[in-house]
């Protein structure tokens, strides 16, 4: 008989990992809906009633999101500018009921190419912790995800948290998607980007990530260096071009074909800089 476990501490959850290989899951948005029609026989580790996985804390250096934080904990949380683009992520996140269900963790757990959540949280130098019986192991979120549904979690770790350090300058974020139609939709293209501002109007820092064109989201570092020192205004757009995006792999698929997606990612990136640029003037 498969093994379903719900442990009231971290301790005993990681114990349990430290004996046997278990399916981790808190929200279940991803995990029950793919095995409809199916019998569940995986050994499950439910993660949901742990004290202290919950919450969003904030430190002198970083913000601490926990692993069990959902969506509408997100959207809901007073939290600064430069969390927008992670909020509005967090809107496009399924309908409400999966946005009160689903977890952050969860998401970059599950390691879709279209997950919502990654590419914002890449922008934002996402950290995460990976916890096991033999301590606590942080790894950037840029590491930890390796592939299509592949992360560097051990068998007998779980992810208990992220840590999201805090601009050294002032600074805004943006999230666009493009789907299909408006809402309950997987993405064809994503893009989010942060920059930050310097006293004298002129980028200091800018971080660009756009998702479902290659198997992880991927950072676009050489656009973000050629940013930096230019007057921060509506015409940001107008400096991106194809040449800054050849790290993309996209692949044609029912939503699209790589063209159309490689293409679309060009439009949204020099979008998301407009609009940045537009925010940041006065």
């Amino acid at each position: 008989m498969p093994v379903y476990l719900q442990p009231d501490t971290l301790a005993d959850a990681v114990a349990a990992l430290a004996r046997q290989p278990l399916k981790i899951i808190a929200g279940g948005t991803d995990y029950y809906p793919a095995r409809v029609g199916k019998p569940l026989d995986d050994d499950v580790l439910d993660i949901s009633r742990i004290d202290g996985l919950r919450g969003i804390e904030e430190t002198d250096g970083y913000f601490r999101i926990g692993a069990t934080t959902t969506w509408t904990d997100i959207i809901d949380a007073p939290l600064p500018g430069w969390f927008d683009g992670l909020k509005l992520a967090a809107r496009e996140v399924g309908g409400v009921q999966i946005q009160n269900a689903g977890t952050i963790a969860g998401n970059i757990c599950n390691a879709s190419p279209a997950a919502d959540g990654v590419p914002p949280l890449l922008a934002m130098n996402a950290e995460i912790d990976l916890e096991s019986v033999r301590g606590t192991r942080p790894m950037t979120l840029e590491k930890f995800i390796i592939s299509n549904r592949e992360t560097r979690r051990g068998l007998d770790e779980m992810v208990t948290g992220l840590r999201i350090p805090k601009p050294a300058n002032p600074a805004r974020a943006i999230f666009i998607k493009l789907g299909a139609r408006k809402y309950l939709v997987i993405s064809i293209v994503m893009v989010a980007a942060i920059i930050e501002q310097g006293p004298d109007n002129r980028i200091i820092a800018a971080r660009i990530a756009v998702g479902s064109c290659a198997t992880v989201a991927k950072r676009l570092r050489l656009l973000e260096r050629a940013l930096v020192g230019q007057p921060v205004s509506a015409d940001l757009g107008v400096l991106v071009t194809s040449d800054y995006l050849s790290i993309l792999r996209p692949i044609s698929d029912v939503r699209g074909t790589a063209d159309y997606r490689r293409d679309a990612a060009v439009t949204l990136v020099a979008r998301a800089l407009s609009q940045l640029g537009a925010q940041h003037v006065g």
